[in-house]
């Protein structure tokens, strides 16, 4: 039957859609043979892309382990890696994660009084009490902390032209800090180095210096033009993530040569559903403190959550896990891959930087004062957490 042309007005479209049924009366039964043949097509299509079931699954590594990994790596088969990371990156700077129990920042913030702890990263929520949110992003502003291991190995990665892109949650922008530049980021996020005026009218633009100097000052960040409340580019609960993150992964994950996932639980959606666009042969290794991103592969796909890694049963063939201290486990890669002095001289090169620049007072390169204005960044898709909803 023949599509109407979206651009017709209603009218149009109704008349020729009735006067398509009108004409196709009578292959009624063709047509139902036809679809029914469609409808199989679409089954076998989904089945294939949810659980590999016809699809080519190519064994990359040799053996399931951190040295099958490190072999991989140096073969002519690796040479784009993508990073997927997560705040157990950034812990051993001192920054807490989000949900690991008494330490992680959910389980510490009682003395905000919060309906429940996600609300502090809700826009809702904000937009009617951004005190708490305010007082948080004191303690945890960025500039206060130095890169870790994780950071300079994958600013080691980038050096030796591995790196296709980081995907970070991270909102700290260590990873600006540890050498990569924006074209190597998708701060999937946000980010605290530009904010915006919340006012549809005006999202007057401010800087990293604008927004800690009134952060530090204890005051409610108020825009200069209209007195509107002004928020740092940080993707709350309930926004829509930056539409760079999705015009990336639709180009680099097609060429994809292995995955690194370290320091995330993989709960918050969509990223957490990066693991699953990657071409079926491409290995991935998680560095983490404990195994995550096991979905259900069927009901993941169904959901919209993503395919599962698979370490442990007798199908495994692509998926490593190293268990511990994400610092520990970059290093532990990096010494068998023959890096781990050029990357223990990085981290002790560029650490003494920071603090004779923090010593003399110099600003952080790249950071300008003066407010500016920009229209507001194209959105596409709710950050949402999976199995996390306010009660």
């Amino acid at each position: 039957m023949a599509e109407p042309d979206p651009s017709d007005p209603l009218e149009t479209q109704a008349g020729k859609v009735q006067e398509a049924q009108d004409s196709d009366s009578d292959s009624d039964t063709e047509e139902g043979a036809t679809g029914r043949e469609t409808e199989m097509d679409f089954l076998r299509n989904f089945f294939s892309q949810t659980l590999g079931l016809g699809s080519q699954k190519e064994r990359l590594l040799d053996e399931l382990t951190l040295e099958g990994v490190t072999r991989y790596m140096q073969s002519e088969r690796c040479r784009r890696v993508i990073c997927l990371v997560g705040a157990g990156i950034s812990t051993s700077a001192g920054i807490p994660d989000f949900r690991s129990p008494s330490t992680g920042l959910y389980a510490n913030l009682e003395k905000y009084h919060l309906p429940y702890p996600e609300a502090i990263f809700e826009i809702g929520y904000f937009k009617k009490h951004p005190e708490p949110f305010f007082a948080l992003a004191k303690e945890l502003y960025p500039g206060q902390f130095k890169p870790t291991i994780c950071h300079y190995f994958i600013r080691l990665l980038k050096e030796k032209g591995l790196l296709l892109r980081c995907y970070t949650q991270n909102i700290d922008t260590l990873e600006r800090v540890a050498g990569l530049e924006p074209e190597d980021l998708v701060e999937a996020h946000g980010t605290f180095y530009t904010s915006h005026c919340l006012s549809p009218l005006c999202r007057q633009e401010y800087t990293l210096t604008w927004m800690k100097e009134k952060i530090f000052s204890e005051v409610i960040p108020k825009c200069e033009k209209c007195q509107s409340v002004v928020k740092p580019d940080i993707v709350f609960f309930g926004e829509n993530l930056p539409a760079h993150f999705f015009s990336c992964m639709q180009s680099d994950f097609l060429k994809v040569d292995l995955l690194i996932v370290m320091g995330t639980s993989l709960q918050v959606q969509p990223f957490a559903s990066l693991i699953s666009k990657a071409p079926l042969s491409t290995p991935r290794l998680l560095i983490n403190k404990e195994k995550t991103g096991q979905t259900d592969p069927f009901l993941g796909m169904m959901m919209g959550l993503g395919g599962g890694m698979d370490f442990d049963s007798k199908k495994a063939y692509r998926d490593v896990a190293w268990l511990g201290d994400c610092d520990q486990g970059c290093l532990a890669l990096a010494d068998l891959l023959g890096w781990k002095k050029e990357l223990e001289d990085l981290v002790q090169k560029e650490h003494a930087a920071i603090d004779a620049k923090s010593v003399s007072g110099g600003p952080n390169p790249g950071i300008s004062t003066s407010p500016r204005k920009s229209p507001p960044p194209a959105k596409e898709e709710a950050r949402t957490t999976e199995g996390e909803k306010p009660q």
